[in-house]
């Protein structure tokens, strides 16, 4: 086959059309006319000589061949990018894009923050923040959609090989109290008083909700045994439930210190009881690195780093082990 039968512009409509389930929403996103998207993909089927969408249904479903070239095209799309930004790379941080993923509460609380310093540094690098659950976040890096990212949660399994799993810091998690609860007037409280509360949670399937019952549970305190009143969908909804006087919840502390400033929310110490989990940066050492990259790894992710961390793995990926070889006592609520 002496000429490719598809172009780049066509494996984005293919791309386009099964995110959006429609030919008419993919034209819309891509900016151009329906018609446009109807004849491109008509041409693309013409030259491949396979129909790539069953046409029967309300929504545009691919067909077996459809699914294929979409499986091969993101790939090439990908790569495509990637030389964008190598090329982008020679100007020296003179432009390019850093694209940054994150897990809920750190892409929510933390992230932001990091990516402010970054851009104050280097104003003409473009950046993207995907927020998605670990998993979707771990697959992103593994595919070379995302340069790093920083969750919380445990990635998946399939893919602890393939990707480089960097502790990075140690995030506490703090009960958090209506101002005007009676165990606020208290220095501390016990363990056992946390089952005469009345808990407001996450989703019990929700990948926050399960690091936190481990964290609990590794500091002997039996989940089963809290009462949880209420599950809400977001950290911002616990939040205001808890100010509002519905109960009590544990969250990450960088998710509270502005309500902490205010004085609209009271953090509760647990006595010999301190919550904590890991965060992790995790990063494909087999895609391209890109300056942006590397600029944001040794220059912003040590100032909002914990000591703490396993050298071995750090060893196996010097820029960031160097980077945060710096930093002794700097921690995510400090900055």
């Amino acid at each position: 086959m002496s000429d490719l039968p598809f172009t780049l512009d066509q494996l984005r409509i293919l791309k386009a059309i099964a995110a959006e389930g429609s030919f008419k929403r993919a034209a819309d996103s891509l900016y151009v006319s329906q018609p446009a998207v109807s004849l491109q993909v008509q041409n693309l089927e013409r030259q491949l000589d396979v129909p790539l969408f069953d046409r029967g249904g309300r929504r545009a479903q691919l067909t077996e061949a459809g699914y294929l070239l979409l499986s091969y095209g993101e790939k090439i799309l990908t790569l495509c990018q990637e030389t964008c930004r190598a090329i982008e790379d020679l100007q020296n941080l003179q432009g390019g894009t850093l694209i940054v993923g994150a897990s809920q509460t750190t892409g929510t609380y933390l992230l932001p923050r990091m990516i402010g310093m970054f851009r104050q540094h280097y104003p003409d690098v473009g950046v993207q923040l995907h927020v998605h659950s670990t998993r979707r976040t771990a697959w992103s890096v593994a595919n070379g959609q995302v340069d790093l990212a920083i969750i919380g949660g445990e990635v998946p399994t399939e893919l602890q090989e393939s990707l480089e799993i960097i502790p990075y810091a140690e995030d506490e998690l703090a009960l958090i109290l209506p101002v005007f609860h009676p165990f606020t007037k208290l220095h501390t409280i016990q363990k056992d008083d946390l089952y005469k509360l009345q808990f407001i949670a996450l989703d019990s399937q929700s990948t926050i909700r399960k690091v936190i019952d481990q964290v609990l549970t590794r500091c002997d305190i039996d989940t089963r045994r809290l009462r949880v009143e209420m599950e809400l969908n977001s950290i911002e909804a616990i939040k205001n439930a808890v100010q509002s006087g519905l109960g009590a919840a544990f969250v990450s502390i960088s998710a509270i210190a502005k309500e902490l400033q205010m004085g609209v929310l009271h953090c509760t110490p647990i006595e010999g009881v301190v919550v904590k989990r890991t965060l992790w940066v995790i990063v494909n050492p087999n895609r391209y690195r890109s300056k942006a990259a590397e600029a944001f790894s040794q220059e912003i992710l040590p100032q909002f780093a914990t000591p703490g961390w396993n050298k071995d793995i750090l060893n196996s990926n010097p820029s960031i082990a160097d980077a945060l070889e710096a930093v002794r006592h700097t921690t995510i609520t400090e900055v």
